[in-house]
């Protein structure tokens, strides 16, 4: 079983009756495994793609109210998305299990970029799961619901691209699921008194968990030591020297400090090895070697970089020559040469305004050779984006990316009486992503938007049609309706 097939067994085998989530590399097959797996009728549980991750969260936190288990599926950055029922929901309590499998891209190979999941236990105060292996991720789904039942709080489980494609042996075994509702008591606290509850009975819980877990493995060998979390901990063990020893760690927050510091103790020298970024490495006291110290490199960890680390544990620091990678580099990710909306990208270039994007196709644009954009920071942004330029300009965003989250800045330019053009791709899927598809939100944006015309991308009158909206007061919408090649069906 690789991980990916491991991760859905383990949501069939905790009884999980709800799964939610947004589509991105690299978790999209997750969901489509809940179809592909062959699970048995009882097994089979209700799962869909939201329009965005703060939705999906509360359609898992309201099964969870009701007493049925439920887990969110998101790549990283909809850990973002989120993050504002999540943080609450840890003081304001849950009822049966809930678990957010949050796939990280180390390396950023198909991202806007490279953050770290791990920091959001932090933030909202939840146990968070780093493991290792297919196995491990099964074992930490399975613990993490009952977990996330005894503590009241939702629990994070970070996977990678590498760890879903990894295959191993997988004991499956179907636990029972004695879940409850939500206890309802909780409203006889105060806001104050919820968190004090949290911080007397919650969290405690927590730390204590992660203090014995057997999910966290110490093996003893030598003077030098290795801490590590995640896949790096599987690419420590292919290639760790006989005399070193390990501590594995599984449960990355609340991190079982009282084991961490016992191995710091026990060790002469200590590397930390983790990806994305240095976040256990930034809660030791003692002495480490890791990412801060030049060891280890940030990103995605190779056997390479660990071989060189051990190399170095002689040394305080390590210079580390990071150049960043370019464009020429890396080579261009192009938009596709039969893309329905080069015509309307080229129109848009030979105008001469700021041009704010968004994070779907249409971020290809920004790099040459087209070099169209100004900015793209997150699905969703470029309309809110647009509305901040010293001048009118306009917003390109797709379909799926508007139901996402930049309806929201639509309704706030109209409110406010913004000037801008607003692009809207309409190809009725998620092409970056996989083809899912995508609201039409046509009769909504025409209803609140008096001027929104559709136009055919391909129309040879586009660079007139566009001056025009730009001279005239006010907001414009273009609903540009065209079909990706790549997801036609008709």
């Amino acid at each position: 079983m690789n991980g990916l097939h491991a991760v859905v067994a383990a949501l069939a085998d905790s009884g999980v009756k709800m799964v939610t989530g947004v589509p991105g590399f690299p978790i999209t097959e997750l969901m489509e495994a809940l179809n592909d797996l062959g699970l048995k009728s009882e097994d089979l549980c209700k799962h869909e793609w939201s329009v965005n991750e703060k939705v999906a969260l509360e359609l898992a936190l309201g099964s969870s109210v009701c007493g049925e288990r439920s887990a969110v599926i998101t790549k990283h950055v909809g850990m973002n998305i989120l993050a504002d029922p999540l943080v609450t929901s840890a003081t304001h309590t849950t009822g049966a299990g809930v678990v957010i499998i949050a796939g990280d891209d180390p390396g950023v190979e198909k991202s806007q970029n490279e953050q770290d999941s791990r920091f959001y236990g932090m933030v909202a105060e939840v146990p968070v799961f780093d493991p290792s292996t297919p196995e491990t991720a099964y074992l930490c789904i399975k613990e993490a619901f009952l977990l996330s039942e005894k503590v009241r709080t939702p629990v994070i489980i970070r996977l990678t691209y590498r760890l879903l494609k990894k295959e191993c042996k997988i004991t499956r075994k179907k636990s029972a699921s004695n879940t409850a509702p939500l206890d309802k008591k909780i409203w006889q606290l105060t806001m104050r008194g919820k968190h004090q509850r949290f911080h007397r009975e919650s969290y405690p819980n927590m730390c204590g968990y992660a203090e014995n877990s057997k999910l966290n493995t110490y093996t003893k060998r030598g003077d030098m030591g290795v801490i590590s979390s995640g896949f790096p901990s599987f690419i420590v063990d292919s290639i760790m020297p006989p005399d070193f020893s390990h501590l594995s760690l599984t449960i990355v927050n609340p991190l079982p400090l009282e084991l961490i510091n016992r191995f710091i103790s026990e060790h002469e020298r200590i590397l930390v090895v983790e990806e994305t970024e240095p976040v256990i490495e930034k809660q030791l006291s003692g002495k480490v070697l890791g990412k801060l110290t030049g060891h280890m490199p940030y990103g995605i960890v190779t056997a390479g970089d660990v071989k060189k680390a051990f190399k170095n544990l002689d040394k305080e620091t390590v210079t580390s020559n990071i150049t960043p990678q370019t464009i020429e580099e890396r080579g261009a990710r192009l938009i596709c040469d039969d893309c329905p909306y080069l015509p309307l990208y080229n129109a848009i270039k030979e105008l001469n305004v700021p041009v704010a994007g968004d994070l779907g196709c249409s971020i290809m644009t920004a790099s040459p050779p087209l070099s169209l954009l100004d900015a793209a920071f997150s699905l969703g942004s470029s309309i809110g984006t647009a509305c901040g330029f010293n001048r009118k300009g306009i917003a390109i965003i797709g379909d799926f990316g508007l139901a996402h989250s930049g309806i929201c800045g639509l309704i706030n330019a109209v409110h406010n009486k913004h000037e801008l053009v607003v692009v809207v791709l309409q190809n009725e899927v998620a092409a970056m992503t996989g083809g899912q598809v995508a609201p039409d939100l046509a009769g909504l944006v025409s209803s609140y938007v008096k001027d929104t015309e559709t136009i055919d991308p391909k129309d040879i009158d586009l660079k007139k049609k566009l001056s025009t909206k730009l001279k005239k007061k006010g907001i414009s919408v273009i609903l540009a309706r065209a079909r990706c090649p790549r997801f036609d069906e008709s």
